[in-house]
């Protein structure tokens, strides 16, 4: 339960940056811990949700839709 809010959480910040947002730019912009985002992104690559780019050593997450 807790991890569904999570990954809401996650998924709000990463609609406001069409751009994408990295791991870090998600922590620095939420009270959520680096592993329990990564367990977020994990489940919305899992579902095709999220699309990874990587630039440089960066890796740099967008929304890409769903519920």
């Amino acid at each position: 339960m807790m991890n569904d809010l999570i990954v809401d959480k996650v998924v709000t910040l990463l609609k406001k940056k069409k751009e994408g947002l990295t791991i870090t730019e998600i922590v620095n912009n939420s009270n959520l811990s680096r592993s329990s985002i990564r367990t977020a992104l994990a489940k919305l690559e899992g579902a095709k949700k999220v699309n990874l780019r990587k630039i440089g050593m960066a890796k740099v997450y967008t929304f890409v839709g769903g519920a």
